[in-house]
């Protein structure tokens, strides 16, 4: 009887601290009515607008340097380094289903940001439309590896060129929060 006792006070002091931290302050400006405070020291530590790209063509001892370079500076600082990488991982690569040569391809990856079409498809690679977004159902890293080393057709290395996964292992959902439920 003691032991559910102490249970029952234990959740109680649990849902306490639930209720007392959640609000529905979505309306208010936490940081006042001026705008955010942006005073102090910041330091970038990560950036990833295209995540599998960073972690397949940034080699470790560049992950610092790439990660607080601006964006604008990306490009003339890692694109000769991410050509580099490309035809290791790939020695036969000449142009892939974009027709980008291994130039071209790198220049465009180099600048670590995901671009956004405001108007049109919003996708990673559908065949016609390329990099003007990513909706959640985009197979990013087939079409990566497909860019890599699917060759000007798509059909050179098949075993490399997929990574059969054919979609998420549940659906999304067609509101919002879009997401998959959780397991």
């Amino acid at each position: 009887m003691k032991f559910n006792n102490i249970k029952i006070a234990a959740i109680a002091l649990l849902v306490s601290f639930s209720a007392y931290n959640c609000s529905n302050d979505d309306d208010n400006t936490p940081t006042g009515p001026t705008g955010p405070n942006f005073t102090g020291t910041y330091a970038q530590e990560d950036q990833m607008g295209r995540p599998a790209i960073n972690t397949v063509f940034v080699t470790m001892a560049d992950k610092n340097a790439f990660n607080t370079t601006l964006p604008s500076n990306q490009g003339a600082a890692f694109q000769s380094k991410f050509q580099d990488r490309l035809l290791a991982l790939n020695p036969d690569y000449t142009t892939n289903a974009l027709t980008f040569t291994a130039e071209q391809f790198t220049t465009a990856l180099a600048t670590d940001v995901l671009t956004v079409s405001l108007t049109g498809t919003t996708t990673f690679f559908d065949g016609t439309n390329v990099l003007t977004g990513r909706a959640l159902a985009d197979d990013v890293i087939s079409t990566e590896l497909l860019l890599i080393f699917g060759g000007p057709d798509g059909t050179e290395k098949p075993g490399l060129s997929d990574d059969n996964v054919d979609g998420n292992d549940k659906p999304f959902l067609s509101s919002f929060p879009y997401l998959a439920s959780p397991h």
